[in-house]
């Protein structure tokens, strides 16, 4: 199978390092990477902004809905776009971690967001990396990644990642935030955070980024070969 017809998923907790390294296989690979979560970050960000409450369901689906989420690959950076305003940077506070936390559970929230990622999908040669890829999004998906690591090894690099942003925050709120993540997203009664039946499942703890990919590529040849490149 030429690479640029596959469809790989890439799940796993929060801080298992899913992003980089499926921006990072994706570029080694010739596809295009998608960012789910910084999508349902878009809504919680619209939500903030027109300072409707989180916990209103109906009014979150609402705006759901309506909001225009694309995002584009530049300079090797995936840009998310919220009605035509890029808001990458904008969707990585505190205030956005709490709120999509909430939203992000809603049946009406995730089937949007579900319709725009199978949209952006259908044609392959796409790496999307989330929470329920492997499971829901793309249950077909040609290879579905699961990545782990420990708890430690996760709020290290999600504090790294927020205080190169600038933003003030403790290892301690870090930890706390992660556990609060993992909790609502395994005990979310649709779509919950589940390990595919078969998944090439990959802990991370103990590996760098350049190892990470190495293995998923090496996964990648094992299954495909080297048709693609």
């Amino acid at each position: 199978m030429p690479y640029n017809n596959l469809k790989i998923a890439i799940d796993g907790p929060a801080g298992s390092g899913k992003s980089t390294t499926a921006k990072l296989v994706a570029k080694a690979l010739g596809l295009l990477p998608i960012d789910t979560g910084a999508m349902y970050r878009a809504v919680a960000l619209k939500v903030i902004r027109e300072k409707i409450d989180p916990y209103d369901e109906e009014k979150v689906g609402e705006i759901a809905g309506k909001v225009n989420i694309e995002q584009k690959l530049e300079n090797g950076e995936i840009h998310t776009y919220l009605d035509g305003e890029d808001v990458s940077t904008a969707i990585r506070t505190p205030e956005v971690n709490n709120t999509v936390s909430i939203i992000s559970a809603y049946p009406g929230v995730r089937k949007k967001m579900v319709e725009l990622q199978r949209k952006l999908a259908k044609a392959g040669g796409v790496v999307l990396e989330g929470r329920d890829i492997g499971t829901v999004v793309l249950p077909d998906a040609d290879l579905k990644v699961y990545m782990i690591a420990s708890l430690e090894e996760r709020a290290r690099r999600r504090l790294k990642e927020l205080r190169e942003k600038g933003m003030d925050v403790s290892l301690k709120d870090v930890k706390q935030e992660i556990l609060m993540r993992d909790e609502m997203d395994s005990k979310r009664e649709y779509s919950p955070l589940k390990i595919p039946e078969d998944a090439f499942i990959l802990d991370t703890t103990n590996l760098t980024v350049e190892e990470q990919v190495e293995k998923i590529l090496k996964e990648v040849d094992r299954r495909f070969g080297l048709k693609g490149r």
